[in-house]
């Protein structure tokens, strides 16, 4: 009889994802976090308002609305796609963190900075914000690290670096080989007006647990006025591209001579000496122009101004 030997081989023991978190210090417990997450939300709550009523003279209401623990990735996928995202990092405290706003606050803080009443000022859809809308958003996301920073007790006097905003649909997804950690995601309501949108904050556990949150003794974030956030915004739209659109007036026909129309027809233009054009753009008109040709090249020569620059700038920023 021939014996058949077998070897016997033990696979490694893995730690539980969730215990090596909290043994090294990056997954705490709810007691810890409840407190670590209402300091924070205390924080935004006195001194947020007062920051944008300082620069921008708006009445903003700011309400802590909990947390949420859970994998980074997933606590920001649960955000949803009407937000705004930036990511940010802090010397000595915490090399990612997230900040997200609500599109709805952007939007309605864009229309109260162009002149509009708080009151006339509805709901918005909801939409992934314009670049504009997005200039304004990294703006936003400048005061609210500003205020992180002066909140919590790091050596240094350091600046908080954001990466550029973008909407939710447009944040690239986690490299194949990334490695995720347990974070928190704060969650802060704020109302502008008849308005109420949310902001939050998602902090790595490993950081937040760190984390001593001192109250400043004033908002005192610096920064710029109302006007300068208009300049900038105004700005932005003067560097924006803009897609124009030329439409020419053509000769009157009837809808029987219209329905009967083939390839090869032809129709004249009503003008028959200088055919004029209306250019326009995002349903502006801006310029009365006379078609020409240059080249192998048809164009529009400019005869006259529709618009005035100020009426072009504000329709692009609204």
């Amino acid at each position: 009889m021939t014996m058949t030997e077998t070897t016997t081989t033990t696979a490694p023991l893995t730690m539980d994802t969730a215990l090596l978190a909290r043994l090294t210090g990056g997954l705490g417990d709810s007691k810890s976090l409840q407190k670590l997450c209402a300091d924070f939300g205390q924080l935004y709550c006195e001194f947020l308002p007062d920051v944008f009523q300082s620069e921008t003279g708006l009445t903003l209401q700011v309400h802590y609305h909990g947390f949420e623990s859970g994998l980074m990735t997933d606590l920001i996928a649960e955000l949803g796609e009407n937000v705004a995202l930036s990511d940010g990092q802090l010397r000595n405290w915490s090399p990612n963190f997230v900040l997200a706003c609500g599109n709805g606050f952007v939007i309605t803080l864009m229309e109260n900075l162009l002149g509009a009443l708080p009151e006339t000022i509805e709901e918005p859809i909801e939409r992934p914000l314009s670049q504009i809308e997005l200039d304004l958003s990294q703006m936003v996301f400048e005061k609210i690290a500003n205020v992180l920073r002066s909140g919590i007790n790091v050596a240094g006097s350091f600046e908080p670096l954001l990466e550029k905003a973008h909407n939710a649909e447009d944040r690239p997804k986690p490299e194949e080989d990334h490695v995720d950690e347990f974070a928190v995601s704060i969650r802060m309501e704020v109302s502008l007006g008849q308005v109420t949108s949310e902001f939050f904050l998602v902090i790595p556990q490993k950081a937040l647990l760190k984390t001593v949150v001192t109250l400043p003794k004033s908002a005192g974030q610096g920064g710029r006025g109302r006007k300068e956030w208009q300049e900038q915004i105004a700005e932005q739209v003067r560097r924006s591209q803009v897609t124009l659109e030329a439409r020419i007036r053509l000769e009157t026909l009837t809808l029987n001579t219209i329905s009967r129309l083939v390839a090869g027809d032809v129709i004249a233009f009503q003008d028959k000496g200088d055919v004029m054009v209306d250019v326009s753009a995002n349903g502006k008109d801006l310029y009365r122009c006379e078609f020409g040709r240059a080249g192998d090249r048809y164009t529009v020569r400019v005869k006259d101004n529709v618009s005035t620059e100020d009426d072009i700038l504000q329709h692009f920023m609204t």
